[in-house]
């Protein structure tokens, strides 16, 4: 028997592991499904084995069937418990590496539903439960179209998946296949034309990340637009939901660098996407949500001369210290953003009620003496206030030197948290920043915490998109955050609710009518429509049902999901 069919035969049995979920999902017992519900796994209706081994081989072999990466924690049918190898796996856990190369993991733990949970005793359940089924390990947009062909004909729903680096659920779903797009690692560079843009231009892969970009770029002495993790991929809900990053203050968010798009449609069509072409498919997939319109092959973005450029840190903690002291340089800090902002610069920066970090403000064609004027009023307010820090301004030859260096941008641990978000409107900072400042220590002291990045990406940019226009008037996006419990389930649970009922709502009150970045937001947000999307909704549910008139694609929070709701053991159904 080949090893994939034994994987097959093997998920099959565990699948009903999943009856027992915790209370995200809940459990009750499968039932063959109706033309309302996509197939699921233990209805009659799901692919045999031997269909499974036939799609397998009209693939090449790119079929994976999904084994947990915390099996080895468990004693279970996928593989011997192993102490050591959990041992390691456990030490891993909070780097990105361990998730983006697996084409079932995700990064948001909350999503995982503790279906195979490595911090978990080895007599608990490892079961798929929240994790897709199985993964196309796509190459190029045949393999994209195969696996439409092959989901549609068996109802089955489908998932499109990177590297993991997800916070809303969209990268995973309980008896999905999915397009793992990771591997389709292209990268060449364009001199590109068009009515409103002549110059460089970088053509990136599905699968491209940051990191990759960023020194493809390098080498040709240019820069591109990416995000602030090295490992979060460029070319999916990154750019399709907007894209922040270190360089947005200079450029713009990544949507509004994109020239075109490749895309895979639901039916299976590959079309171009530009301003003048599929005009609707390219406006959508430039800022409106990822995973809900087609599945993107590529994206041809802007390249920019690369520059010099600096960057500065700065922490600081209460010790010895009151806490008005504290506050006070915190809401000074806030006060300063304008400026670094209106200068080019892009600060990256977090807090509890007890310490704070900034890591770091990027300075691109900024010099080290003019960073340093753009924080001299916090240094000034830390110095009166007697407030201990440590502080440092460095300058580089090259974009990239400052954003490779540790010191500057350091490591910092994915799958550790749950959270929500707002964007920040400049008005507020510079109208009523002392209520910001109690907002923060309100959800601070009832244990949030917060992670920021300011950019200025105002005006219009030169191709019309569908990025949320709350962002053309912000002066930062305000993350907010709780640690992630891998011991207590009904801890993550309050911690969720304490985020979605009482912590974002400080904050919501200050910003009416305001709205969240939709890649970094409480997935149970009410009024995620207008938070999201804005006065854009109603445009991009049109082109959602011009291109997916059936409903193929499903992401929580995107555009059209409320057409579909999980139930409780996560068998995805139309509410209608």
């Amino acid at each position: 028997m080949s090893c994939f069919l034994q994987c097959s035969l093997v998920l099959s049995f565990m699948y009903s592991g999943v009856l027992a979920a915790p209370s995200l999902f809940g459990g009750h017992a499968a039932r063959a499904s109706s033309s309302s519900c996509r197939c699921f796994p233990g209805d009659s209706c799901w692919p045999s084995n031997t269909e499974w081994s036939e799609f397998n081989t009209t693939l090449g072999g790119k079929l994976i069937a999904t084994v947990p990466i915390g099996s080895v924690c468990h004693h279970d049918p996928f593989a011997a418990y192993d102490a050591e190898a959990c041992s390691s796996l456990q030490a891993a856990w909070f780097n990105e590496d361990t998730h983006y190369g697996s084409s079932s993991s995700v990064m948001a733990p909350f999503f995982a539903n503790q279906s195979c949970d490595p911090f978990l005793p080895d007599t608990s359940r490892c079961v798929i439960g929240t994790y897709i089924q199985y993964a196309v390990n796509a190459s190029d947009a045949t393999d994209y179209q195969k696996a439409l062909e092959f989901g549609q004909l068996h109802n089955i729903r489908l998932v499109i998946r990177n590297t993991g680096h997800d916070y809303l659920g969209k990268s995973t779903g309980a008896g999905a296949l999915g397009i793992w797009t990771h591997y389709m690692k292209n990268i060449d560079f364009l001199d590109y034309t068009s009515p409103n843009y002549a110059g460089k231009a970088i053509k990136l892969g599905a699968g491209v990340q940051g990191h990759e970009a960023y020194a493809a770029a390098k080498a040709e002495g240019l820069v591109v637009v990416g995000g602030n993790c090295p490992t979060v991929g460029i070319a999916g809900g990154y750019s399709q939901g907007g894209g922040t990053g270190p360089l947005g203050s200079r450029f713009g968010m990544a949507a509004d660098q994109v020239l075109e798009w490749e895309v895979v449609t639901a039916s299976g069509e590959l079309l171009i996407a530009t301003p003048s072409n599929n005009s609707d498919l390219y406006w959508a997939l430039s800022g409106g949500g990822g995973g809900v319109y087609g599945v993107v092959v590529s994206m041809t973005s802007k390249a920019h001369a690369d520059m010099p450029s600096s960057a500065a840190n700065l922490t600081f903690t209460n010790n010895g210290v009151s806490q008005d002291a504290f506050w006070g340089a915190v809401s000074v800090f806030h006060e300063t953003l304008p400026a670094i902002v209106d200068a080019g610069g892009v600060s990256v920066w977090g807090f509890t009620n007890a310490s704070f970090s900034m890591t770091p403000t990027y300075g691109p064609n900024i010099t080290a003496s003019q960073m340093s004027n753009l924080l001299q009023p916090v240094i000034q307010k830390l110095n009166a206030n007697n407030i201990s820090f440590t502080y440092a301004v460095k300058s580089y030859s090259d974009f990239l030197s400052s954003y490779d260096d540790p010191t500057m941008n350091p490591f910092i641990a994915t799958s550790a948290i749950q959270l929500g978000g707002r964007i920040i409107p400049r008005s507020l900072v510079e109208s009523n920043n002392s209520a910001l400042t109690s907002a923060f220590q309100k959800i601070t002291a009832l244990g949030g915490g917060f992670s920021g990045i300011a950019m200025s990406v105002g005006g219009s940019p030169a191709n019309d998109n569908a990025v949320n226009p709350e962002w053309r008037t912000a002066l930062f996006d305000a993350v907010i955050y709780t640690l992630f419990d891998y011991t207590s389930w009904e801890a993550n649970l309050v911690s969720q609710d304490l985020i979605t009922d009482v912590l974002i709502p400080e904050l919501a009150t200050l910003t009416p009518g305001g709205g969240s970045y939709l890649n970094e937001a409480d997935f149970r947000t009410v009024d995620w429509k207008d938070a999201f999307y804005g006065s854009n909704y109603d445009a991009l549910k049109s082109v959602k049902d011009k291109y997916d008139p059936e409903g193929v694609f499903y992401a929580l929070t995107g555009v059209g999901s409320d057409a579909w709701v999980e139930e409780a053991d996560g068998r995805l159904c139309k509410t209608s």
